[in-house]
């Protein structure tokens, strides 16, 4: 199949056995990459059914969010997943870059509705009205906020052809939460309402004229009875037609609810009940989260084809429960991300203590703030780059109001595989313009563990507690601390540098001044720990040297880097420096490990930045053995 004009040549019988050729091959594929499984598993008949009946690209398909479109990469050509997320392969989301199918790259929840409704206006005003605007959209994706604003415009625009697919498996990562999902699970119970008033009509006609006057009042009121025992007048009584429930894995149903859809002028609501991980059994019997993402696999089991050690995420979750025992204060808040973001064992120790709010990030900052002041010490765990939807309430209502609110970010720097939209690389640069922020970069498990309790302990104001994804590596020793800050290694020799290695850029940077030493030069590695402010005693310890060199894992142009050089600048301090970090562009999919080396934050790199900026120390100034 090379399209979805294959797709449509297809004979409609033959549509349950392509649906399971389709499963059968993610499962093969997934197994042996990683990826998004679980998603794609549940959304095979759906895609196809939505190809069947618009003709993409010239009806735009928009997906939210994007992990859900492994079917429409399948169906629109794009077959071999032998190299999904890795380096040149497919991307985990759609791309642009793959296909003029691809239409919506960031994949951050909430946002498609948005999407859908600015491309449907370009159509009207263009005069490509008659192409439809279809968004798939998760019932996960219906918790954030922007998606509601969407909406409340999207059901001004009478006229135009936008198509909203719910696709509803009762998930997002875990289950949906919230009176959303309880409004949603009503809608589920649609079926009911048509039971009851089939069952009423053939009853009460059947009983002559007294029983046909009777059924006709009770038709009258029909609209009353369904939003009783089918409340989509959530969305009628928006303006938008809906239609539903529909069961998202019959591709028959599916299409007739889609043609029903394309018959009405203006926007319509399509509601699908699917199952995350339909057909794969191992991703069924996950109570977790389905298999929403997996690792490599083994694809009879589902088990992993290699136990890795011990994971950030796994540090972070262990410490939090064990000063959460200590301290009865604390409280956990997560955006639909209970298990991702390791709450899941905070959640079953203290169930009162958690709070999911949802895809809703914006809320989940500034509902903290309103708990700090209520007297609890709330620690709001979430992935790095989606912070970046919360920034205003982190400096309006977090820091303006100096509440103690812990920010836990996980996957910050460099994420690999799931590319440009995951990367962590903002997140220092973004808050270091909030006043009285601080900011914690742990080296390793140990310095995590330290750092949260000290996050924890501080009442004057936000904290931010930053880790990356994966494995932990060994806990790095201080020779010892200067207020705070740790030295990590010196080596006397000539010209010396100070090497500012920041969080998970540590053991590169001790590395790299054994490589200064084997050529003769001198070098101290710091671990600043408290990343933002910039530490007084960190300024101490440029005094001694000849040049600095800043390595860290997020924005080089505006990080804790060049907070330290304007920082000595007021001091009238200028040596020869560098800063190290990731540049002010969107990086690729590709593994950690290859995408730190293209940016130079390897060992070798860190030592011939050294070199180079230890050359441009005149020789009169240099050291001679520090």
């Amino acid at each position: 199949m090379t399209g979805p004009r294959d797709l449509k040549a297809l004979p409609e019988d033959q549509l349950p056995a392509l649906a399971r050729d389709i499963r059968s091959y993610l499962v093969s594929a997934v197994s042996q990459t990683g990826g998004h499984l679980g998603p794609n598993l549940g959304v095979v008949e759906l895609t196809i059914g939505i190809h069947r009946v618009f003709d993409s690209p010239r009806d735009t398909i928009v997906f939210d969010t994007g992990h859900q479109a492994y079917v429409h990469k399948l169906l629109t050509g794009r077959q071999d997943f032998s190299d999904l997320r890795q380096r040149g392969g497919l991307s985990g989301y759609p791309s642009r870059t793959e296909s003029g199918h691809d239409i919506v790259e960031n994949t951050h929840a909430s946002a498609g509705l948005s999407w859908a409704a600015g491309i449907a206006q370009a159509r009207q005003l263009t005069g490509e009205g008659s192409r439809y605007t279809v968004v798939i959209v998760g019932d996960g994706a219906l918790t954030g906020g922007m998606a509601w604003e969407a909406l409340n415009n999207i059901a001004a625009e009478r006229d135009e052809r936008l198509i909203i697919v719910v696709n509803d498996n009762g998930r997002s990562y875990a289950p949906t939460i919230g009176g959303l999902a309880r409004h949603l699970a009503g809608l589920r119970t649609a079926g009911l309402y048509e039971r009851t008033l089939g069952w009423g009509r053939r009853f009460l006609q059947a009983r002559g004229r007294p029983g046909r006057l009777v059924y006709g009042a009770l038709h009258g009121l029909k609209k009353g009875i369904k939003d009783v025992l089918a409340p989509q007048a959530l969305f009628e009584d928006l303006g938008i037609k809906y239609i539903g429930t529909v069961d998202g894995h019959n591709t028959s149903q599916v299409m007739e609810a889609l043609v029903r859809a394309k018959s009405f002028r203006g926007p319509v609501i399509v509601h699908a009940i699917t199952e995350k991980g339909r057909g794969y059994t191992p991703a069924e019997t996950d109570g977790a989260d389905r298999f929403h993402a997996v690792g490599r696999i083994h694809p009879e089991t589902g088990l992993p084809v290699a136990a890795g050690g011990s994971q950030w995420t796994g540090v972070f979750a262990e410490e939090l429960v064990r000063a959460a025992r200590r301290d009865e204060r604390i409280v956990a808040v997560t955006a639909a991300m209970l298990e991702p973001v390791g709450l899941a064992r905070f959640a079953a120790e203290f169930p009162h203590r958690v709070f999911d709010v949802g895809i809703a990030e914006q809320h989940a900052a500034a509902a903290a703030a309103g708990m700090a002041f209520g007297g609890l010490r709330p620690v709001v765990a979430v992935y790095s780059s989606f912070m970046n939807r919360a920034f205003d309430q982190v400096m309006m209502d977090c820091a303006l109001h100096r509440a103690p609110v812990v920010f836990a970010l996980d996957r910050a720097g460099i994420t690999g595989e799931d590319g440009p939209s995951h990367h962590g690389q903002w997140d220092v640069a973004v808050m270091r313009s909030v006043p009285g922020l601080r900011v914690a970069a742990p080296r390793d498990g140990r310095r995590l563990a330290e750092l949260l309790r000290e996050a924890l302990a501080w009442e004057d104001g936000p904290t931010v507690v930053r880790f990356p994804k994966g494995v932990v590596p060994v806990n790095l020793p201080s020779q010892r601390r200067v207020a705070g800050v740790d030295v990590l290694a010196e080596h006397d020799g000539g010209p010396r540098v100070l090497i500012v290695a920041m969080g998970a850029m540590a053991l590169a940077g001790v590395e790299a001044a054994r490589v200064l030493s084997e050529q003769g030069l001198g070098s101290r590695v710091v671990d600043p720990r408290w990343v933002l402010p910039v530490s007084e005693s960190l300024v101490e310890l440029v005094s001694d040297c000849d040049a600095v060199v800043c390595v860290e894992d997020g924005l080089a142009a505006s990080g804790a880097g060049e907070a330290l050089r304007a920082l000595l600048g007021e001091r009238g301090i200028t040596p020869p420096m560098r800063c190290l970090g990731l540049p002010s562009e969107f990086l690729a999919h590709a593994k950690r490990e290859e995408l730190l080396e293209d940016c130079g934050l390897t060992a070798a790199g860190i030592a011939a930045a050294a070199i180079s900026t230890l050359a441009t120390v005149p020789q009169s100034s240099s050291s001679s053995s520090g």
